[in-house]
């Protein structure tokens, strides 16, 4: 079985900084992408940032300049960290990979469990 092991976050002030780690496990596993998800409450859940094989990131463009993804698709782990924070930043963050098994073509996405992220004053 394939297991995306979430931690980091937490509490955090406005201006302050928080770090989410996620390590993904499997025998047979090949990603193509790792990132991370967050849902609000009230909000649509959406892609933060994620970083694919080539090393290419992408990020919500709300979280451009104050959060910094990094990964090793080779390693299976990716980090996320999350400077200059801010109250609209609190939510459940899921790290999330893109996928698939040597045993199956095609493609198939995997979630890990969901870390709160809470800025607040």
């Amino acid at each position: 079985q394939v297991q995306v092991v979430e931690s980091g976050g937490g509490l955090a002030q406005p201006g302050g900084s928080l770090r989410l780690s996620c390590v993904v496990s499997g025998n047979g596993l090949i990603i193509y992408a790792l990132g991370w998800y967050r849902h609000a409450p009230g909000k649509q859940r959406e892609l933060v940032a994620n970083v694919n094989s080539g090393g290419a990131t992408n990020y919500l463009e709300s979280v451009k300049g104050r959060f910094t993804i990094s990964g090793d698709n080779a390693k299976r782990t990716v980090n996320l960290t999350m400077n200059s924070l801010k109250p609209e930043d609190t939510a459940i963050s899921y790290c999330h990979v893109d996928g698939a098994h040597i045993s199956d073509p095609f493609p198939h996405e995997y979630w890990g469990q969901g870390n709160q992220v809470t800025v607040s004053s």
